[in-house]
């Protein structure tokens, strides 16, 4: 009899099993939906594609922070959840530096060029009050993004209308040189 209750069991576990397996397979084959897993390969500010558009629309070369020690991030205009911890996160920093009496360029290169255009940017930046000459909001064109992403290993897909994403900070040093990398979840912790 245990026997007989044991085979039942199996003949309804596999059709489950089947089926679960069947989805999971086609929500990994549905480009879009599920992340690529991503390494930072790029250890230099200079091996990340160097042109781009700022929030008031102008031309803005990376090469140009050569010197400067730089904040980097990237995040999406419409972002409720993430990007305002990340953004905090940011704003900590700049007192930080502030307070030693040190600066650094900060960089927030927008995941989504369709939708967060310089006019986009710039109102993110009014409204929240994030208008220091140090802050750049960067837009550039889908292959740019893609690429940073990939060499700074930002992960990140579109699901619907909204960008998905994780929360990293980078900082280079005045030389370009890639130093330090922190997951901004880490952070998120401690503003409870």
């Amino acid at each position: 009899m245990h026997t007989s209750h044991s085979q039942s069991f199996d003949a309804i576990r596999t059709p489950r099993r089947r089926v679960l397996i069947a989805l999971l397979l086609v929500v990994v084959a549905l480009p879009g939906v599920w992340p690529t897993r991503v390494c930072a390969s790029a250890t230099q500010l200079a091996e990340l594609p160097p042109a781009w558009r700022d929030d008031r629309g102008q031309p803005f070369d990376l090469r140009t922070l050569q010197g400067h020690a730089v904040v980097l991030t990237m995040a999406y205009a419409t972002c409720h959840r993430v990007c305002p911890i990340t953004m905090r996160r940011l704003q900590q920093m700049q007192r930080d530096f502030d307070r030693r009496g040190t600066s650094a360029e900060f960089l927030v290169i927008g995941y989504d060029p369709d939708s967060d255009d310089a006019a986009a940017w710039h109102q993110y930046r009014e409204t929240r009050h994030l208008t220091r000459n140090n802050w750049h909001f960067l837009i550039g064109t889908r292959a740019a993004v893609e690429q940073t992403a990939r060499q700074l290993g930002f992960e990140f897909w579109k699901y619907d209308e909204h960008v998905m994403h994780d929360t990293r900070v980078l900082y280079f040093d005045e030389h370009g040189t890639l130093v330090e990398t922190r997951e901004t979840a880490g952070y998120e912790t401690t503003l409870r």
